[in-house]
């Protein structure tokens, strides 16, 4: 009896002085959430986004109205996207979708999820699981709001991430190439004339599988390709390279270099003056 209170005598002091020292469920006292917006927005509106995604989620939390925490919630997505921190914005975004389910800014925060993936890819001689990654959101979003205004935007970077993934295939094939490894080149060239035939890369696509069979015997092949390049773009600089292997006497002409793309993307500016 004398030892079994003597450990609960032991078991309550132990308690008191935890508290004493740790507090552990002390209570944070409610800030006003208004002010915690105004304090974001002024941070967000002089590009200080790091300060203004922390003030965003301190507003989310302090908002009884639910369709401001949302509000809130996005804006510190957002302000984390500016800085590029992708995962921490990709995080923030997704337990938003998971939070607020029905709030009007859902399409935004899809659309939002779906550039990050985008702005992370990188160039053809790296890694392709960004590029993947970031085509197959696109097209979820493309399946999912099929008339949206963002899907229009996203079609067109559909496009520029179909050429990336072809220039991927192309500078492994020009590996091959280099290494004299004649059938996986060829193999990569083919994936661009079956799959990537209406970007950039299928001029040059082609011309190497004309010069790499002609290279190996395989003339009648080189000639097959030669007259499908000839056919489409007889104009090339890559048909008067591939004419020149089949007819040596041919003089090539000089060409000028082809102007690279040019994108303006002001697009997602409208996201920011709908949403705040």
């Amino acid at each position: 009896m004398v030892r079994r209170l003597f450990l609960i005598f032991i078991f309550l002091t132990s308690i008191q002085s935890c508290s004493k020292e740790e507090k552990l469920y002390e209570p944070t006292v409610k800030q006003n959430p208004y002010k915690l917006y105004k304090e974001a927005l002024d941070a967000f509106d002089k590009n200080d986004f790091f300060f203004a995604s922390k003030k965003f989620s301190e507003a989310e939390l302090n908002f009884d109205k639910i369709e401001l925490s949302a509000k809130s919630a996005i804006m510190s997505s957002f302000s984390l996207y500016a800085i590029n921190f992708y995962d921490e914005a990709l995080d923030n975004l997704n337990r938003y979708l998971k939070t607020y389910p029905s709030d009007k800014n859902v399409i935004y925060a899809e659309y939002l999820k779906t550039i990050i993936y985008y702005e992370q890819i990188s160039d053809e001689k790296k890694d392709l699981k960004p590029l993947i990654e970031a085509d197959k959101n696109i097209d979820n979003f493309i399946k999912k709001y099929p008339t949206s205004d963002y899907s229009i935007d996203l079609k067109f970077k559909k496009d520029l991430i179909k050429n990336q993934l072809a220039a991927k295939e192309l500078y492994v094939a020009k590996y091959y190439i280099s290494t004299q490894k004649w059938i996986p080149a060829i193999k990569r060239l083919k994936i661009i004339v079956e799959k990537f035939n209406q970007t950039i890369f299928i001029e040059e696509a082609l011309h190497r599988l004309v010069e790499i069979n002609y290279h190996i015997g395989l003339k009648e092949e080189a000639k097959k390709y030669a007259k499908i390049l000839g056919y489409n773009y007889n104009s090339s600089k890559w048909f008067e390279q591939s004419y020149k292997i089949l007819n040596k006497d041919y003089e090539i002409q000089k060409f000028t270099k082809d102007k690279g793309l040019n994108k303006s993307d002001s697009f997602f500016k409208k996201i920011i003056k709908m949403i705040k």
